[in-house]
């Protein structure tokens, strides 16, 4: 089986972290087709044997992206197309049609209540968006509330499959030894209290609430792991509280696993997460987590991961749960259950199982109602 996988950008998010991660685990013979700007992870996805075609899109309306995609899939002789990300599921659905591709398959990573991939979902978006998923064979949802946000974008249930995210719990597992050295090269005191968060620096995520948790706890540093448009506002926030030189921006990472081995609470302010990656990365490095929203520790039962707790957005309540995790010293947890539910290997048979199905030829995918069963 030959797939195309069809991504919007190559930096290092969530979605592309979590293609990056699949691609070892699939049976399929796969090939990665970027639209827009590379990135650190379209290196590490050569560097590990997979072959990246760089379409060179400039700006959403450079129309000419669907035929270099066209003739692209042509010459691949695909069975399948997978794409990941709003432009590029726009644009390649739109070019695997073109291309007569046996099967379509797309994953949404990115849909909130209100926004997609930090866009307003406006009318516009919306009706896009319902247009060229219809061309396609099904849409995957990486959570059961990313599901119900499709069906109330009008996607019929029967379209949709919901194949939670995945990761390699192994590779996310404490390594002081990484850990002492990403303090030492970031600036970071061997005896600091750090607070660490892990994402897109996008006003959504929320990151503003762990500057302000700053203020009048001095023995805290915040360790900030990602880079986006928000970098500029909370770097200017910092400054106007005075806690610049305990705000630590890591920018955009490649390794992680050490800068999570640096931490010693993970925090998640974001309240529209469509999965939650960072938060089951965090307890699979053993770190306590707060988090104000985590579909993917809400979809199992409560005691699949004893050492996260939620949290308001506020950053005096913040601070106040901060404080009662310094007091206790260093913790360290056992990975719970719930890094072993979303083994990245689980996700990936899933996956391809799904290509199977839908290039079985009218054999009916399993729909949204028939993901994991839950933990018992």
């Amino acid at each position: 089986m030959r797939v195309l996988h069809v991504i919007t950008g190559l930096a290092a998010g969530g979605a592309e972290q979590q293609l990056r991660a699949m691609l070892p685990h699939l049976a399929a013979r796969c090939e990665v087709a970027v639209l827009t700007g590379a990135g650190a992870v379209a290196e590490a996805v050569e560097a590990e044997g997979t072959p990246v075609h760089r379409l060179g899109m400039r700006g959403n309306l450079d129309l000419r992206a669907v035929g270099r995609l066209a003739r692209l899939m042509r010459a691949g002789r695909y069975d399948v197309v997978h794409t990941h990300l709003y432009r590029a599921c726009v644009y390649g659905r739109v070019a695997a049609q073109l291309a007569g591709v046996p099967a379509i398959v797309a994953t949404e990573h990115s849909l909130g209540e209100a926004r997609i991939e930090g866009r307003r979902a406006g009318a516009g978006v919306r009706a896009l968006y319902r247009v060229t998923e219809a061309m396609g064979d099904v849409t995957v949802a990486v959570s059961r509330a990313v599901a119900d946000r499709l069906t109330g974008w009008g996607v019929p249930p029967s379209r949709i499959e919901v194949i939670p995210n995945g990761l390699d719990g192994q590779a996310f597992r404490h390594d002081p030894r990484l850990g002492g050295q990403a303090r030492a090269r970031l600036g970071i005191a061997p005896g600091a209290f750090v607070v660490g968060g892990v994402g897109r620096l996008e006003p959504g995520k929320r990151f503003d609430v762990l500057v302000r948790a700053l203020r009048g706890f001095e023995e805290a540093v915040l360790l900030l792991a990602g880079e986006g448009s928000a970098r500029g506002a909370l770097e200017d926030l910092a400054r106007d509280l005075g806690v610049e030189r305990r705000v630590v921006f890591a920018g955009e990472s490649m390794d992680v696993p050490a800068l999570l081995s640096a931490m010693d609470v993970l925090a998640s302010p974001s309240q529209e997460e469509t999965f939650g990656l960072a938060v089951i990365e965090g307890l699979a490095s053993g770190l306590p987590v707060l988090y104000a929203s985590c579909p993917a520790l809400d979809e199992l039962p409560p005691d699949a991961a004893p050492g996260a707790r939620r949290i308001l957005p506020d950053p005096d309540h913040l601070r106040t749960e901060l404080r009662t995790l310094a007091a206790t010293g260093p913790l360290r947890l056992p990975p719970p259950r719930a890094v072993a539910h979303y083994d990245i290997r689980r996700h990936a048979a899933r996956t391809e199982a799904l290509y199977e199905r839908v290039l079985g030829q009218g054999l009916p995918v399993a729909g949204r109602h028939t993901e994991q069963k839950e933990l018992r």
